[in-house]
């Protein structure tokens, strides 16, 4: 059976654990470690920072990295010496990124993505515009994607578009799956990894102009991504709920329940929970304080504060105005198992 509680899949690595000059040589090694081995340099190199957090999903893994401007490369006996055979597609948040594998050359700003291969010679460039790159990183094992690997070769170090259709959701995806993952159990988490992986291979394949070769289970956790994150990004309507949700993917809402009966929420608890989630962040964040309860019930979807207050009464067994104290003074506000909740077997 899934454990309950939150599952801490998280990891955090930081330059700050070690003395400063020490710390370029340590960020050089775990990136050798943690993704593949490379050469690195930066004219930042005596007082270079960074730090990564690495979500682990079973089949894959997503990191975001922030650190000094440097340049790295990849070169025939680096792959000699390790190869573990992925692609990694990754998303600029900051300063723009040169990247050059099989040819191609590539300029990447904020906001584009990008594929790379650990099994061809590459290089990359972190240009300094006085601020840190930041990067988000997705694992792709070879093996795991149902595509040709000459042609997905051909997208290596070239901008894919990511802002709309199957790319604008793939970064939405990823946008929020550190914060999500933070409250899921081992089993909830493989399906965020397998969702991740699926996401990616029929972004993959829409460059290609070749439909994945995705089972059905496969192509029902696509549509459930999608599903999620419209989920997300409509948590402020109060009119959001099955049927306004499965009219807008063009399907029944009986079909809707049934994608989520193997979930471990019924779609209507998954939207109170997240709507609570979104509530209770708001309750201990600082610059909110100004902010009435009743007002930020609003924002998530509540339309009465009362119903509110006693929704997360349920949930968290305490009042909103408790709870607004309690997160300034640092305590513990813990969910409770809701209505509509499953326990799954993994």
């Amino acid at each position: 059976m899934e454990q309950t509680g939150t599952w801490d899949a998280s990891v955090f690595l930081s330059t700050d654990s070690v003395s400063g000059p020490e710390g370029f040589g340590w960020w050089g090694d775990m990136v050798s470690r943690a993704v593949m081995p490379v050469s690195i340099a930066s004219e930042h190199a005596g007082h270079f920072k960074g730090e990564v957090t690495t979500l682990e999903l079973v089949d894959t893994d997503f990191s975001a990295f922030s650190f000094s401007p440097m340049s790295a490369r990849r070169t025939p006996d680096h792959i000699r010496a390790s190869d573990p055979e992925n692609y990694y597609l990754f998303l600029v948040h900051g300063s723009p990124i040169g990247l050059e594998q099989r040819r191609n050359n590539a300029l990447l700003r904020a906001g584009d993505v990008a594929l790379f291969d650990t099994s061809q010679p590459l290089a990359c460039e972190f240009q300094d515009q006085g601020r840190p790159s930041r990067v988000s990183v997705l694992r792709l094992p070879r093996t795991a994607l149902p595509l040709p690997g000459d042609r997905t070769d051909r997208l290596v170090a070239t901008p894919l578009p990511a802002r709309t259709g199957s790319g604008a959701l793939l970064t939405s995806y990823l946008a929020g799956l550190r914060e999500n993952a933070a409250h899921c159990g081992p089993t909830e988490l493989r399906r965020l990894g397998t969702m991740a992986l699926e996401l990616a291979v029929t972004f993959l394949a829409a460059r290609l102009d070749s439909p994945p070769a995705l089972p059905a289970e496969s192509r029902r956790r696509v549509l459930l991504a999608r599903i999620n994150a419209y989920i997300d990004h409509n948590l402020h309507d109060p009119d959001l709920g099955p049927a306004t949700i499965a009219a807008h993917h063009h399907i029944s809402i009986r079909l809707l329940h049934a994608l989520f009966e193997e979930e471990p929420e019924t779609v209507g608890a998954t939207i109170r929970r997240r709507r609570l989630e979104r509530s209770r962040t708001d309750l201990g964040d600082p610059r909110l304080r100004h902010r009435t309860i009743g007002e930020i019930a609003a924002r998530w979807g509540f339309r009465h504060p009362a119903a509110f207050s006693r929704t997360f009464r349920e949930a968290y067994g305490i009042s909103p105005t408790e709870a607004r104290t309690a997160l300034h003074d640092k305590q513990p506000c813990t969910p409770r198992r809701g209505p509509g909740h499953r326990t799954l077997a993994p």
